[in-house]
């Protein structure tokens, strides 16, 4: 089998989308969920919703907040391992 894109034949066919690029059915739901959001009072009805009851705030803490946060976190954490030793004392 050969590759798509050979001699003369520079076209881009079949090779997809490039890395990182939003599906575009992801793109239209989002801005419909967005829009559906903002018709429903935005942020400030979320907090109310969150506020009338501890349920709903623990809705929102487990499953709509953790949304935001990245999947993947990547640091570089630099330690120092301190030994120290400690002597019982012993009786006379």
């Amino acid at each position: 089998m050969t590759n798509k894109i050979e001699g003369e034949n520079l076209t881009r066919k079949g090779r997809g989308r490039p890395k990182g690029s939003q599906n575009k059915t992801t793109a239209t739901a989002k801005a419909i969920i967005e829009n559906a959001a903002d018709r429903l009072g935005g942020a400030d009805r979320l907090v109310e919703w969150a506020q009338e009851d501890p349920a709903n705030e623990r809705a929102f803490w487990a499953s709509i907040y953790p949304k935001l946060l990245p999947l993947q976190v990547n640091a570089d954490v630099a330690t120092t391992v301190i030994r120290k030793t400690v002597y019982e004392a012993k009786p006379d």
